[in-house]
Protein backbone atom coordinates (compact mmCIF):
# COMPACT_ATOMS: atom_id res chain seq x y z
CA UNK A 1 0.00 0.00 0.00
CA UNK A 2 1.35 3.26 -1.01
CA UNK A 3 -0.90 6.83 0.04
CA UNK A 4 0.33 10.34 -0.12
CA UNK A 5 -0.41 12.94 2.40
CA UNK A 6 -1.60 15.72 -0.15
CA UNK A 7 -2.40 17.97 2.56
CA UNK A 8 -0.05 18.42 5.70
CA UNK A 9 1.85 21.51 7.25
CA UNK A 10 5.30 19.75 8.76
CA UNK A 11 6.99 23.28 9.03
CA UNK A 12 4.06 23.70 12.29
CA UNK A 13 5.16 23.23 15.35
CA UNK A 14 5.60 20.17 16.83
CA UNK A 15 6.25 17.91 13.35
CA UNK A 16 8.73 20.84 12.40
CA UNK A 17 11.03 19.76 15.43
CA UNK A 18 11.39 16.26 14.22
CA UNK A 19 10.62 16.07 10.27
CA UNK A 20 12.62 13.00 9.92
CA UNK A 21 11.04 10.55 12.76
CA UNK A 22 7.53 11.77 10.96
CA UNK A 23 8.65 10.92 7.57
CA UNK A 24 10.31 7.46 8.64
CA UNK A 25 7.18 6.94 11.12
CA UNK A 26 4.48 7.42 7.98
CA UNK A 27 6.89 5.47 5.14
CA UNK A 28 6.49 2.60 7.74
CA UNK A 29 2.83 2.89 7.54
CA UNK A 30 2.55 2.82 3.57
CA UNK A 31 3.18 6.87 3.06
CA UNK A 32 5.10 7.38 0.25
CA UNK A 33 4.49 10.88 -0.43
CA UNK A 34 3.93 14.08 0.80
CA UNK A 35 2.97 17.86 0.22
CA UNK A 36 3.67 20.70 2.50
CA UNK A 37 1.41 23.00 2.26
CA UNK A 38 2.33 26.95 2.76
CA UNK A 39 -0.16 29.56 4.52
CA UNK A 40 1.95 33.09 4.76
CA UNK A 41 4.93 33.89 2.73
CA UNK A 42 7.74 32.64 5.80
CA UNK A 43 5.76 29.47 6.13
CA UNK A 44 6.15 29.03 2.65
CA UNK A 45 9.63 29.86 2.15
CA UNK A 46 9.75 27.61 4.86
CA UNK A 47 8.19 24.31 3.08
CA UNK A 48 10.22 25.02 0.07
CA UNK A 49 13.25 24.85 1.73
CA UNK A 50 11.68 21.70 4.06
CA UNK A 51 10.89 19.86 0.55
CA UNK A 52 14.42 20.41 -1.23
CA UNK A 53 16.24 18.50 1.87
CA UNK A 54 13.74 15.26 1.94
CA UNK A 55 12.70 12.69 -0.92
CA UNK A 56 9.05 12.49 -2.28
CA UNK A 57 8.15 15.22 -0.48
CA UNK A 58 6.62 18.57 -2.00
CA UNK A 59 5.99 21.84 -1.10
CA UNK A 60 2.70 24.80 -2.43
CA UNK A 61 2.81 27.96 -1.42
CA UNK A 62 0.26 30.61 -0.74
CA UNK A 63 -1.49 32.80 1.76
CA UNK A 64 -4.21 31.59 3.74
CA UNK A 65 -7.01 33.82 3.86
CA UNK A 66 -6.42 34.28 7.47
CA UNK A 67 -2.93 36.67 6.68
CA UNK A 68 -4.95 37.87 3.45
CA UNK A 69 -4.75 41.25 5.05
CA UNK A 70 -0.45 40.80 4.29
CA UNK A 71 -1.19 40.05 0.88
CA UNK A 72 0.12 43.54 -0.71
CA UNK A 73 1.72 43.86 -4.34
CA UNK A 74 4.91 43.14 -2.61
CA UNK A 75 4.07 39.94 -1.08
CA UNK A 76 2.04 38.98 -4.06
CA UNK A 77 5.18 39.29 -6.24
CA UNK A 78 7.07 37.69 -3.50
CA UNK A 79 4.38 34.74 -3.54
CA UNK A 80 5.29 34.19 -7.51
CA UNK A 81 8.72 34.06 -7.37
CA UNK A 82 8.42 31.30 -4.92
CA UNK A 83 6.12 29.38 -6.86
CA UNK A 84 8.84 28.93 -9.50
CA UNK A 85 10.73 27.02 -7.28
CA UNK A 86 12.15 23.85 -7.48
CA UNK A 87 9.57 21.12 -5.57
CA UNK A 88 6.67 23.74 -5.62
CA UNK A 89 3.46 21.78 -7.03
CA UNK A 90 0.27 24.25 -6.37
CA UNK A 91 -0.34 27.63 -4.81
CA UNK A 92 -2.17 27.82 -2.05
CA UNK A 93 -3.70 27.08 0.59
CA UNK A 94 -6.17 30.37 -0.70
CA UNK A 95 -9.30 31.07 -0.57
CA UNK A 96 -12.18 32.02 1.61
CA UNK A 97 -12.73 31.99 5.30
CA UNK A 98 -15.86 33.82 6.32
CA UNK A 99 -15.77 32.05 9.75
CA UNK A 100 -13.48 33.56 11.27
CA UNK A 101 -13.06 36.76 9.10
CA UNK A 102 -9.58 37.08 10.32
CA UNK A 103 -8.75 39.24 7.49
CA UNK A 104 -11.57 41.29 5.77
CA UNK A 105 -13.71 39.32 3.54
CA UNK A 106 -12.79 42.18 0.46
CA UNK A 107 -9.05 41.43 1.48
CA UNK A 108 -9.51 37.78 1.19
CA UNK A 109 -11.50 38.11 -2.21
CA UNK A 110 -8.68 39.95 -3.33
CA UNK A 111 -5.76 37.99 -2.63
CA UNK A 112 -7.38 34.85 -3.41
CA UNK A 113 -8.06 36.48 -6.85
CA UNK A 114 -4.47 37.10 -6.94
CA UNK A 115 -3.45 33.40 -6.34
CA UNK A 116 -6.05 32.24 -9.55
CA UNK A 117 -3.98 34.39 -11.38
CA UNK A 118 0.07 33.58 -10.83
CA UNK A 119 -1.73 29.99 -11.11
CA UNK A 120 -2.86 30.11 -14.25
CA UNK A 121 0.15 31.95 -15.15
CA UNK A 122 2.59 29.17 -13.84
CA UNK A 123 0.25 26.09 -14.69
CA UNK A 124 0.06 25.29 -11.56
CA UNK A 125 -2.91 24.13 -9.93
CA UNK A 126 -4.37 25.71 -6.67
CA UNK A 127 -5.21 24.66 -3.16
CA UNK A 128 -8.43 26.24 -1.78
CA UNK A 129 -9.71 26.53 1.93
CA UNK A 130 -13.24 27.38 2.24
CA UNK A 131 -15.13 27.67 5.20
CA UNK A 132 -18.61 29.10 5.38
CA UNK A 133 -17.89 30.31 1.97
CA UNK A 134 -19.17 27.78 -0.50
CA UNK A 135 -21.21 30.21 -2.93
CA UNK A 136 -18.85 32.68 -2.47
CA UNK A 137 -15.64 30.60 -3.78
CA UNK A 138 -17.05 28.91 -6.39
CA UNK A 139 -18.60 32.29 -7.83
CA UNK A 140 -15.32 33.97 -8.17
CA UNK A 141 -13.85 30.47 -9.06
CA UNK A 142 -16.32 30.53 -12.07
CA UNK A 143 -15.47 34.27 -12.69
CA UNK A 144 -11.54 34.00 -12.34
CA UNK A 145 -10.71 30.35 -12.80
CA UNK A 146 -10.78 29.69 -16.19
CA UNK A 147 -7.57 27.59 -18.09
CA UNK A 148 -6.60 26.92 -14.45
CA UNK A 149 -4.69 23.51 -14.52
CA UNK A 150 -7.01 21.53 -11.56
CA UNK A 151 -8.59 23.01 -8.65
CA UNK A 152 -8.41 21.03 -5.34
CA UNK A 153 -10.65 21.90 -2.36
CA UNK A 154 -9.14 20.74 0.77
CA UNK A 155 -10.31 19.90 3.89
CA UNK A 156 -13.93 18.83 2.53
CA UNK A 157 -16.85 19.08 4.55
CA UNK A 158 -19.53 20.18 2.48
CA UNK A 159 -22.68 18.15 1.30
CA UNK A 160 -23.11 15.28 -1.07
CA UNK A 161 -25.10 17.74 -3.44
CA UNK A 162 -22.20 20.29 -3.25
CA UNK A 163 -19.54 17.44 -3.66
CA UNK A 164 -21.64 16.79 -7.01
CA UNK A 165 -21.45 20.58 -8.39
CA UNK A 166 -17.62 20.67 -7.37
CA UNK A 167 -16.99 17.46 -9.51
CA UNK A 168 -18.97 18.36 -12.23
CA UNK A 169 -16.99 21.49 -13.08
CA UNK A 170 -13.98 19.05 -13.18
CA UNK A 171 -12.77 20.11 -9.41
CA UNK A 172 -11.21 17.69 -6.82
CA UNK A 173 -11.73 17.20 -2.87
CA UNK A 174 -9.53 16.61 -0.37
CA UNK A 175 -10.64 14.73 3.08
CA UNK A 176 -9.05 14.35 6.18
CA UNK A 177 -9.71 12.19 9.24
CA UNK A 178 -12.86 14.46 10.39
CA UNK A 179 -14.65 12.14 7.43
CA UNK A 180 -14.28 9.18 10.48
CA UNK A 181 -15.87 11.63 13.39
CA UNK A 182 -19.63 10.36 14.16
CA UNK A 183 -20.52 13.82 13.96
CA UNK A 184 -19.24 13.73 10.19
CA UNK A 185 -22.18 12.01 8.67
CA UNK A 186 -22.46 14.90 5.83
CA UNK A 187 -19.13 14.94 4.99
CA UNK A 188 -19.41 10.65 4.24
CA UNK A 189 -22.01 11.48 2.57
CA UNK A 190 -20.07 13.82 0.41
CA UNK A 191 -16.85 11.37 -0.35
CA UNK A 192 -19.25 8.52 -0.91
CA UNK A 193 -20.72 10.71 -4.05
CA UNK A 194 -16.75 12.08 -5.33
CA UNK A 195 -15.19 9.39 -7.51
CA UNK A 196 -11.96 7.95 -7.22
CA UNK A 197 -10.40 10.36 -9.56
CA UNK A 198 -11.80 13.10 -7.80
CA UNK A 199 -10.83 12.16 -4.83
CA UNK A 200 -7.38 12.61 -2.53
CA UNK A 201 -6.84 12.37 1.56
CA UNK A 202 -4.93 14.09 3.53
CA UNK A 203 -3.94 14.62 7.08
CA UNK A 204 -3.89 18.68 7.82
CA UNK A 205 -1.51 17.80 10.44
CA UNK A 206 -1.01 18.83 13.20
CA UNK A 207 -4.49 18.82 13.68
CA UNK A 208 -7.44 16.61 13.26
CA UNK A 209 -6.02 13.09 13.95
CA UNK A 210 -8.37 10.43 13.31
CA UNK A 211 -10.49 7.74 14.70
CA UNK A 212 -9.88 5.20 16.33
CA UNK A 213 -6.85 7.55 17.67
CA UNK A 214 -8.79 11.04 17.66
CA UNK A 215 -6.92 11.80 20.89
CA UNK A 216 -3.38 11.29 19.47
CA UNK A 217 -1.63 14.73 19.67
CA UNK A 218 -0.14 15.89 17.19
CA UNK A 219 -1.45 14.50 14.10
CA UNK A 220 1.00 12.79 11.86
CA UNK A 221 0.85 11.39 8.09
CA UNK A 222 1.82 8.11 9.29
CA UNK A 223 -2.15 8.29 11.05
CA UNK A 224 -3.76 8.75 7.63
CA UNK A 225 -4.11 5.09 7.35
CA UNK A 226 -6.53 5.38 9.54
CA UNK A 227 -8.67 7.62 6.96
CA UNK A 228 -7.48 5.72 4.35
CA UNK A 229 -9.72 2.40 5.33
CA UNK A 230 -12.10 4.13 6.97
CA UNK A 231 -13.09 5.72 3.21
CA UNK A 232 -11.93 2.76 1.61
CA UNK A 233 -14.99 0.75 3.55
CA UNK A 234 -17.10 3.67 3.06
CA UNK A 235 -16.80 2.91 -0.32
CA UNK A 236 -16.84 -0.80 -0.81
CA UNK A 237 -13.32 -1.19 -1.56
CA UNK A 238 -9.91 -2.93 -0.83
CA UNK A 239 -7.81 -1.17 1.03
CA UNK A 240 -5.06 -1.97 -1.24
CA UNK A 241 -7.05 -0.41 -4.37
CA UNK A 242 -8.68 2.61 -2.41
CA UNK A 243 -4.95 3.54 -1.85
CA UNK A 244 -3.65 2.43 -5.52
CA UNK A 245 -6.34 5.07 -7.44
CA UNK A 246 -6.29 8.30 -5.09
CA UNK A 247 -2.51 7.81 -5.03
CA UNK A 248 -3.07 8.20 -8.78
CA UNK A 249 -5.27 10.65 -8.52
CA UNK A 250 -2.75 12.77 -6.71
CA UNK A 251 0.22 12.13 -8.59
CA UNK A 252 -2.01 13.06 -12.07
CA UNK A 253 -3.36 16.50 -10.07
CA UNK A 254 -0.02 17.70 -8.86
CA UNK A 255 2.50 16.07 -11.02
CA UNK A 256 4.39 14.46 -8.88
CA UNK A 257 7.49 12.51 -9.85
CA UNK A 258 7.94 10.03 -7.06
CA UNK A 259 10.70 7.69 -5.97
CA UNK A 260 10.26 4.35 -5.24
CA UNK A 261 12.92 4.01 -2.48
CA UNK A 262 15.25 6.27 -1.06
CA UNK A 263 16.92 8.31 2.25
CA UNK A 264 15.30 11.14 3.54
Amino acid sequence: MELIDTHCHLTFEPLVEDVPGVVERSRAAGVCGWITVGTDLEDSRRAVELAGLHENMYATVGIHPHEAKAGDADALAELKRLAQQEKVVAVGETGLDFHYNFSRQPDQRRVFIAHLDIARELDLPVVIHSRNAFEETVELLDRHGKGLKGVVFHCFSGSGEQAKQLFEKGYSMSFTGVVTFKNAQVTREAAGVVPLNRLMIETDCPYMSPEPVRKQKPNEPALMVHTARFLAEHKQLDLDEFAAATTRTAVEFFGLALRAQGNS
